[in-house]
């Protein structure tokens, strides 16, 4: 397994808005979903106000990014109206914004639209599970707004993407798949670009776990790298536990991961994530 000490060199800051995020350490991304049917929270404190006091919660815990979604993305669900999650992300981006200027903000959205008004509405990343598959337009928006990037790699839609997933050599067609997408963002004339591998969308258990244990390959493309690990179906199964009881195999791959080349840990709990990351840093 691999150290920090033997990793490529990778772009360790992330620019958006007037303001600098340093990678030099890793950070944390809280998740905070603003829908009824999320996996995991299945739609507790998904208000303005339950999502201002998780905010707070999590930015005292010690994230550095809060993601804001309003559409679930878990396997059979189906492609959400852009409207419609416009107007359910962008009113509680804009009151985060208002209550923590500090923070860092991301929106989780595939769609333009909902892009350009959470940027519009205060935020400063986007983080997108298609890679701009679902929306055409969404790499030339994000360019225009001159914010970071996440483009994740997707086998399918999510409604569809769980029903057989096959790959000849998972890791390498994954990191070309990523490869192609940072080609295609530069091109579009966005600067920083962050690559998440996407455990658990289109992929099997063996899948995710391959792509872990060879998550350290994907430094090549130069690009930091986010681990959306939290509470995963990849735990789920192999523990036997549901999401709510997977939070102790959650912390264990989130250390594998940073092992591994992680740079930004993104979880559903926080102070977990930013211990292992002391407990990483004091080993490494």
């Amino acid at each position: 397994m691999s150290s920090k000490n033997t990793l490529l060199p990778i772009q360790t800051t992330l620019q958006s808005r007037g303001r600098l995020l340093n990678l030099d350490r890793p950070v944390v991304m809280g998740i905070l979903n603003v829908t009824p049917d999320s996996f995991y929270t299945k739609g507790r404190d998904s208000d303005t106000d339950g999502l201002l006091r998780n905010a707070e919660k999590m930015l005292n815990q010690g994230a550095k990014i809060l993601d804001i979604g309003g559409a679930s993305t878990k396997p059979g669900s189906a492609l959400s109206d852009a409207a419609g999650e416009t107007a359910r992300v962008v009113p509680v981006i804009a009151a985060i914004a208002r209550r923590f200027p500090e923070a860092w903000l991301s929106v989780d959205t595939y769609h333009s639209q909902v892009a350009t008004e959470s940027v519009n509405a205060g935020a400063h990343m986007v983080n997108d599970i298609s890679s701009g598959k679902i929306d055409g337009m969404m790499m030339q928006a994000v360019a225009a707004l001159k914010v970071p990037y996440v483009g994740m790699h997707m086998q399918g839609i999510p409604k569809n993407m769980q029903e057989n997933p096959q790959y000849e050599n998972v890791t390498v067609e994954v990191r070309k798949g990523l490869g192609t997408m940072c080609t295609e963002a530069s091109a579009a004339g966005i600067t920083d670009i962050i690559i998440d591998l996407g455990f658990g969308f289109g992929k099997t258990v063996a899948h995710n776990f391959e792509l872990l244990r060879n998550m350290h390959t994907f430094r090549v493309l130069g690009k930091p790298i986010l681990a959306g690990l939290s509470r995963k179906s990849m735990i789920c199964r192999t523990l036997h536990v549901n999401p709510e009881h997977a939070l102790n195999g959650t912390t264990a791959l989130n250390m594998v991961a940073l092992q591994q080349g992680a740079n930004i840990l993104r979880v559903h709990d926080v102070k977990e994530a930013m211990e292992v990351i002391s407990l990483f840093q004091a080993v490494f």
